[in-house]
């Protein structure tokens, strides 16, 4: 964790932006994968985390944001605890780390939320996105847990997202050696990428990295030869000749930031014509995105851009047609790219989603609701010391292809007949985190092979 102090000033901070009332901010629990014993991986609540800096399950903090306090609770470890777990620090102890002098068990926090409700006090909770603490939330606040997230506090959602949103250098050293982490579970990938390897293989090496090296992965890893399915984490296939695989994986630091990367590597080592074409145009797109990281452009006129180096490129191999800014603005593009082109990171890969994206990637702004571009969870100008992701993807989904096919949808910009040979070539797209600065934008951690000539340069080290 960082010093005490760090967690002082953020959480007086957040007293400052909230004015007034209590600040309700929930850890998170152990949860069970199949019995109450055997439990999945423990995850600290990020925000929790943030203010708190204690990875430990079952507690909870109180801000008082009239008289400056903060309180910590939680129930203090048996000795049967103890049998399995070893000697473990107390409530009391863990709460001095980060500056926190009051304690009580689970039950006197019950009875102080009771007592400020019966006085009229505010109390504010951030949108509960584990069923446990809706539990929580409803026996202490009588919040009915499918109201959680209509009652919860816009000022204390927002307080947290002015705070979280801009990296500090300390963040920063935990997102680079992240970043650093993640390009080795990406080299590694592409390194053994060969004919007769199977997903799941390559899955596991590339977990290893990340806990080998202190962590742990900061999402579910997607490695598949079908990468037309974005979110594909099904890893049951063999790799064979002419096969793209497509590794989308990140590292999560000790102290739970992370890193998110995507690679796609031709699994004899040498891109086809065909798989060459579209490559370029994706990492053309993704070159174009960087280029254009400064303070003050909005995010959303990055995508476009982004949308027209494809749509043009598109168009010279005779997939689409027409106008390109009037292909743009029907969403015909959304074909090829129905995703969004990055997102907010830091101690969650998706930072802060549970929040809501209007508010952390749009700063309350609408949304569209044009397919494509409503998968866009950034739009917001950007400012020094965002941190995100760039990540545009080409992808030819069968599905879709037959469905806008069926009514001739976007007919004017799409050769749907030119379109049909490519149904079987599945998806490709490269991903980098970057840092806004005060003049530009810094690639965090090390470069990542992405270039034709790296990327099968890359292959022949396995």
């Amino acid at each position: 964790m960082f010093s005490k102090e760090i967690y002082l000033e953020r959480r007086e901070k957040l007293r400052k932006s909230v004015g007034k009332g209590l600040i309700l901010l929930l850890g998170n629990d152990e949860s069970p994968m199949n019995y109450s014993d055997n439990g999945y991986h423990f995850r600290q609540d990020s925000t929790f985390l943030y203010f708190f800096g204690l990875n430990h399950p079952f507690l909870a903090g109180i801000l008082d944001c009239e008289t400056g306090e903060d309180i910590l609770f939680g129930n203090e470890l048996t000795v049967e605890d103890i049998v399995w777990m070893g000697p473990q620090p107390t409530i009391a102890n863990q709460s001095l780390q980060v500056g926190v002098t009051k304690t009580g068990d689970i039950a006197k926090l019950a009875v102080l939320l009771a007592e400020s409700s019966s006085k009229g006090r505010v109390v504010h909770f951030l949108p509960p996105y584990r069923a446990e603490n809706r539990i929580k939330l409803f026996e202490w606040l009588k919040i009915v847990p499918e109201m959680g997230k209509e009652k919860a506090s816009l000022e204390l959602i927002m307080g947290v997202i002015n705070q979280r949103n801009y990296k500090s250098p300390l963040e920063l050293l935990e997102i680079r050696l992240a970043c650093d982490i993640s390009v080795d579970m990406h080299t590694l990938a592409m390194r053994m990428a060969k004919p007769g390897v199977t997903e799941a293989q390559i899955t596991g090496a590339v977990q290893q990295v990340a806990v080998a090296a202190g962590g742990q992965i900061s999402f579910p890893i997607i490695a598949t030869i079908n990468g037309q399915t974005l979110h594909n984490h099904y890893h049951g296939n063999v790799l064979k000749d002419g096969d793209l695989f497509l590794l989308d994986a990140g590292a999560e630091t000790a102290m739970g930031y992370a890193g998110d990367l995507s690679s796609t590597v031709p699994v004899n080592g040498k891109f086809t014509s065909r798989q060459k074409d579209i490559y370029s145009i994706c990492l053309d797109s993704h070159n174009t995105a960087i280029s254009m990281l400064k303070p003050g452009i909005p995010f959303k006129e990055v995508y476009f851009e982004t949308a027209r180096v494809i749509i043009r490129g598109l168009k010279d191999l005779g997939l689409m047609k027409g106008n390109v800014e009037d292909a743009l603005v029907n969403g015909a593009h959304a074909l090829f790219f129905p995703c969004g082109l990055g997102h907010m990171m830091g101690l969650d890969v998706h930072d802060m989603e549970d929040l809501g994206e209007v508010h952390v990637g749009y700063s309350g702004e609408a949304k569209s609701t044009q397919f494509g571009l409503k998968s866009l969870r950034l739009g917001r100008k950007l400012e020094p010391g965002f941190v995100f992701t760039i990540e545009p993807g080409i992808y030819f989904i069968p599905e879709l292809i037959e469905q806008w096919k069926k009514t001739n949808h976007n007919g004017d910009y799409i050769n749907y007949e030119r379109v049909e040979t490519y149904k079987t070539f599945g998806g490709l797209r490269n991903e980098e985190d970057f840092l806004v600065t005060d003049s530009g934008y810094e690639l965090l951690g090390k470069p990542k092979p992405k270039s034709i000539a790296d990327v099968e340069a890359e292959w022949v080290k396995g």
